[in-house]
């Protein structure tokens, strides 16, 4: 997974994401932190049909759901191409969580940590995969504006950012100075079954 990309992720999940909903995203807290801690995620899912593999340009010809026709070139990362068959399922899920937790200041980690992982077919399997990548920031709050709903974050840097509450009440849990852990979360996973027989 490229860094570059995935700290954008989290700059772009620091303007739009904190306290937002979103179309499939669930707020929940996780066990045992109910009144400490946010979290948004959602999964988006699509299914395509192989209708033509070309070995030589890698070109694979998928038909989605809604007859649509499209062509990919496979990278020569993708492993185990030629085991790709007109007629398989091509399942895609891309996962995407962003996790708010109030941390008592200083115990959250310094900068940025970042982490990727990625996995992908041995040989002979049919071709699949995971990529993702999830980066945790420290951001402290510089300021809280009850009446327009919004807090302001500091995060590693120095660069401040002004996020608006979707839940105006979770403002009551906070004060200046306290810290917030945030963690973005994203990763891809594309699998194909074979032809039934």
């Amino acid at each position: 997974m490229n860094m570059k990309n995935l700290v954008a992720a989290v700059v772009a999940a620091l303007f739009l994401l904190p306290f937002a909903t979103g179309v499939g995203a669930k707020e929940k807290a996780p066990q045992g932190q109910a009144q400490h801690s946010v979290k948004k995620e959602k999964v988006v899912s699509a299914k395509a049909t192989v209708m033509a593999v070309d070995l030589k340009t890698r070109i694979v010809t998928l038909k989605d759901s809604k007859g649509n026709i499209i062509d990919l070139k496979a990278g020569n990362e993708v492993r185990n191409l030629e085991q790709l068959k007109a007629g398989d399922l091509v399942t895609t899920k891309y996962y995407q969580s962003l996790l708010i937790k109030l941390v008592k200041p200083g115990t959250g980690p310094e900068g940025m940590q970042a982490k990727a992982t990625m996995e992908r077919a041995k040989p002979g399997e049919k071709p699949h995969g995971m990529i993702g990548g999830q980066v945790t920031i420290t951001a402290k709050v510089t300021a809280i504006n009850k009446k327009e709903q919004t807090l302001s974050l500091k995060g590693p840097g120095g660069k401040t950012v002004v996020a608006k509450a979707d839940n105006p009440h979770n403002l009551d849990l906070l004060k200046v100075g306290d810290e917030l852990m945030i963690t973005y979360t994203e990763a891809l996973a594309i699998s194909v079954e074979g032809v039934k027989k």
